[in-house]
């Protein structure tokens, strides 16, 4: 009688690791032996660009002052104010997520919140009209972090809504963000029906008033970086799940909201508003992660990134050594879980500011942090510990501040570094909400994405142009 399997099984297995040295190591502290092959995908970039800028003599040194530009910023919450006001935004002009873009090449979900926003501003009587005034160019368009602004999903923010103000303390330096309307048909997934405007509304003349009463009332300003670190070990990663920062946000401001001089009814809307809100952090810790890294910018040298933001059309990046100049690349679509009957065929292309909580390290570098997001974005546990082991070899530096508990309390992935990227070829991972392709469709899932790799290899070539020019 033959033996089962050939006698494959009737040895003791030899096993073979490749890729990251984690498994490896794991096998090991188990006393298991394993035969360890030093293989990663293919990078990318030319030979003379790698070389140009592995052997420049400022890379080190200006990367490790762009880390600890980053890791120094703090964040605290002073004031609540209309854009048109902090931002100084004058009426017919909308800021949007992402690097630039026109009306003729904006997405669905894009085209979508700005059209609403032109009716919750007034300037256009109805859809058509307000699609005959942008498509006109009666309305003008520009980036959030050209103001140094984000904004989730479409990020479009116009002058009559109230922005969180954020501010280091230790340098001055402010960042804003619009407030979060909640899951759904909202405005930032390219909704803008009767319940999106009427929500638009009611923020407007009630939640942004009384917030800024609250706010300003306060004896102390509010630690938003301090929550954010705090929600990494309750299990939130600070993009898609914001649970326990939002609870902890509401416990904060609370008392100074129910001491507003406002109708009771208003108060207990308020409260509602934001008990309901899961996502009510999200517009919080983007503006700190904002501020953290635009504290790294203009590091000559520096080859960590800065910015990573999507349009719904392209993804764009930006460096610590090239400034303001974008970076751009065709976005990607979201892979992951549907609400109800939404699948892949309605997600529209990668679309939001909110990367910029990856790039400051936490959301999908620190899926570790939040087991239970796979629940939302799709993937296993397991996937969630190996995506942030990755994120690791991507980065510059680990955030101390930010610190995950699984992990043995490592401080969080920081600093993507363009070379590591390119001379590994993996790429960021992000986690992410899905706003419908269609116009007026609102959220249809959340999901995984990275960015197209195009982006780093033309990071790559202009990061070293600027390093042969000054050598």
């Amino acid at each position: 009688m033959s033996e089962p399997l050939g006698g494959l099984l009737a040895a003791p297995p030899s096993i073979v690791a490749a890729g990251v040295e984690v498994f490896s190591a794991a096998l090991r502290d188990q006393g298991t032996a394993v035969t360890h092959v030093d293989w990663r995908p293919p990078g990318f970039g030319s030979a003379d660009d790698l070389a140009q800028l592995a052997l420049d003599p400022r890379r080190a040194p200006a990367n490790r002052v762009a880390v600890e530009r980053v890791l120094a910023a703090g964040s605290v919450l002073v004031d609540v104010r209309p854009a048109r006001e902090v931002l100084d935004l004058p009426d017919r002009l909308l800021l949007h997520s992402g690097p630039p873009l026109t009306w003729e090449n904006a997405s669905g979900p894009m085209r979508g919140a700005l059209i609403g926003a032109c009716l919750f501003e007034g300037w256009a009587t109805d859809v058509e009209d307000a699609e005959r005034v942008l498509a006109a160019g009666e309305v003008a368009l520009d980036p959030c972090h050209h103001h140094r602004t984000v904004g989730p999903m479409a990020g479009v923010t116009s002058p009559s809504m109230w922005m969180w103000c954020l501010q280091d303390p230790a340098t001055g330096a402010q960042a804003w963000c619009n407030l979060n309307e909640g899951l759904g048909k909202v405005l930032r997934m390219g909704a803008f029906n009767e319940e999106v405007l009427t929500r638009l509304a009611w923020m407007r003349d009630v939640l942004g008033p009384v917030l800024q009463q609250a706010v300003r009332s306060r004896t102390e300003p509010l630690d938003v970086k301090a929550i954010l670190a705090q929600m990494l070990q309750m299990g939130d990663e600070g993009h898609n799940r914001n649970r326990a920062g939002s609870l902890m946000a509401l416990r904060e401001l609370s008392p100074s909201i129910v001491a507003v001089d406002a109708p009771s009814s208003d108060i207990a809307e308020v409260l509602r508003f934001i008990g309901g809100n899961e996502h009510f952090f999200l517009n919080l810790g983007m503006p700190t992660a904002k501020l953290a890294m635009d504290a790294a910018r203009g590091v000559p040298g520096s080859t960590m990134l800065t910015v990573m933001s999507r349009n719904g059309t392209e993804f764009g990046i930006q460096t610590a050594g090239t400034g303001d100049r974008w970076f751009t690349g065709p976005a990607n679509t979201p892979v992951g879980l549907f609400l109800g009957d939404y699948g892949p065929e309605d997600a529209n292309p990668d679309i939001g500011d909110s990367a910029i909580m990856e790039t400051y390290g936490v959301g999908g570098f620190s899926m570790a942090a939040a087991p239970a997001i796979v629940r939302f974005v799709g993937g296993t546990v397991p996937d969630a510990l190996a995506t942030t082991e990755r994120m690791y070899q991507l980065t510059l530096a680990e955030n101390p501040a930010m610190q995950i508990p699984i992990m043995g309390f490592r401080g969080s992935p920081t600093g993507i570094d363009v070379l590591k990227v390119a001379r590994t070829g993996w790429l960021p991972q992000i986690n992410t909400g899905m706003a419908g392709r269609v116009a007026g469709t609102g959220q249809v899932g959340a999901g995984l994405v990275q960015p197209p790799q195009q982006c780093f290899e033309q990071a790559l070539a202009a990061l070293a142009e600027e390093s042969r020019a000054a050598s």
